[in-house]
């Protein structure tokens, strides 16, 4: 990621190519993230740019800004991967070895907005160029600044962060330092890296100052004595300002440093600076840091989250409670878990999961609720077995209790002259004898009562009844009973 000498190569390179110019044209991209996230969109970006003078570039930290001729101002951040590129300069400082001897495709890849010059006619009659941001990432931040030239700094996003080490020096004093540092209890380099706190700080340049200071990175950073915090003041502004002064090479750092070691981890004969000190990899709130044990000693209470190579592998003691850590971190934490705890469920679930195979039987029996359960004809011919009625399972046994309690049918054998039966006259018929077949219990309508179109399973095993009955009484019916236009089974007509 870009820190303070990365940014302060993009500032050197503005200020070589467009300070004091102006912008004949913009063409920007649109982009949801990097211009939107902070509000702004690659149209007003594109529109309020053209035709603007460059009056100054600086830096706060990891930010960048252009001030104009009017407002309102650009304020830039690189993020992860952006950069500025110049179509007649080389303003890379690492090159891979895919690329060293390519030459650069223009307009470059990922670009997100396109700056164009004229050739300066005068002055110092700088050459034509144009200037491409890119970010393959979309982790970079593009924004437009309402505000006077001089007050840029006082206004978002500049003004929510810390002091610069460089630009600032007379605001980061040790005294500014000390206050910082007693009136939190974190560790010292969640601390550094906080950009509210002080500016510019990353990773690689946070390990550079711990390790000059000799201070270990997980102690809490209200722990330290005076002297310390002199060393660490001290440390920060000298590896700060030769990392700007270098504009980021690598090559222009002193062989001592940390920075020129500390990349081969886990490779044979590495990590090992040229006095012969060992470097060791330790986790710190999830950040990979670079440490030397025989400098960087432990002189006060460290956070808990500390994991070194070798402890990777051990087991956090049960009970003990550990700092938050990064989401990618807590993933694989929860990725473990997963593999060897069963998975929470609700109450009353694990109580099912042990009857599982006795409840999916039970469901077998249960007649469907969403389609109409399909009748069975008897054949005509040959003693047709008896089907088993499906036994009704609880739930319907109670509906049905329900039902009958509801709506129990008067009995219709009583008179109004006393209950006495009425013995038929001679001649006249006599009922009928009842049927087997039960009847149906219909249950009183209540008035404005929504009825349901299912059936009951008791319902359903009176119709298969009735169905069965009625396919008995055609099997012993003669061909000669047959109604005309009356539908017959195959069977029937053969016969």
């Amino acid at each position: 990621m870009p820190e303070i000498g990365e940014v302060a190569r993009i500032v050197n390179y503005l200020c070589k190519h467009l300070l004091n110019r102006t912008i004949s044209s913009c063409t920007a991209y649109t982009d949801e993230i990097v211009y939107g996230k902070v509000g702004c969109s690659a149209e007003a970006f594109q529109g309020h740019t053209a035709d603007r003078l460059v009056t100054n570039v600086a830096q706060q930290g990891k930010y960048f800004y252009l001030t104009f001729d009017k407002p309102p101002h650009a304020v830039l951040h690189l993020g992860m991967t952006g950069w500025m590129k110049f179509s007649t300069d080389d303003s890379r400082y690492y090159k891979q070895g895919k690329d060293k001897g390519l030459e650069e495709e223009w307009p470059p890849k990922y670009v997100k907005f396109l700056w164009k010059v004229e050739k300066e006619v005068g002055g110092e009659g700088r050459e034509e160029v144009e200037v491409a941001f890119v970010d393959p990432r979309r982790l970079a931040r593009i924004r437009l600044v309402e505000c006077e030239a001089g007050e840029i700094r006082k206004t978002s996003p500049l003004k929510e962060n810390g002091p610069d080490p460089v630009v600032d020096k007379e605001v980061f004093t040790v005294e500014f330092l000390s206050k910082l540092l007693r009136r939190k209890r974190v560790p010292v380099k969640a601390l550094l890296l906080d950009q509210a706190n002080i500016s510019g700080v990353g990773n690689w340049v946070a390990d550079e100052v711990l390790y000059m200071a000799r201070l270990h990175p997980e102690q809490y950073s209200n722990t330290f004595d005076d002297e310390q915090i002199k060393r660490l003041h001290d440390s920060m502004v000298n590896v700060c300002t030769l990392a700007v002064d270098t504009l980021s090479d690598s090559s222009k750092f002193p062989e001592t440093w940390l920075m020129k070691h500390r990349w081969n981890k886990g490779k044979k004969d590495s990590n090992v600076l040229p006095n012969g000190a060992k470097i060791t990899h330790v986790t710190v709130g999830g950040r990979t840091s670079a440490i030397v044990p025989s400098v960087q000693k432990k002189t006060a209470a460290v956070a808990g989250d500390v994991k070194s190579d070798d402890e990777a592998a051990v087991k956090p003691t049960k009970g003990r409670k550990r700092k938050a850590t990064s989401p990618d971190h807590n993933d694989e934490v929860k990725a473990e878990q997963a593999d060897t705890k069963p998975t929470k469920t609700r109450k009353g679930n694990a109580e099912k999961t042990s009857s599982g195979e006795a409840d999916a039987a039970k469901t077998t029996e249960r007649p469907s609720r969403s389609k109409k359960a399909k009748t069975s004809y008897v054949e005509p011919d040959g003693e047709a077995e008896e089907e088993k009625v499906a036994v009704p399972t609880k739930a319907a046994a109670k509906r049905k209790s329900r039902k009958l309690t509801a709506t129990k049918v008067e009995p219709e054998t009583e008179d109004a002259n006393g209950g006495a039966e009425q013995t038929a006259p001679d001649g006249v018929d006599k009922a009928k004898p009842e049927s087997k077949t039960p009847k149906r219990l219909v249950k009183t309508e209540i008035p404005g009562e929504r009825r349901s179109g299912r059936k009951s399973a008791g319902d359903l095993a009176i119709e298969l009844q009735e169905t069965k009955a009625r396919a008995k009484a055609a099997k012993n019916k003669p061909a000669a009973d047959a109604i005309p236009g009356e539908r017959q089974s195959m069977r029937t007509k053969l016969k």
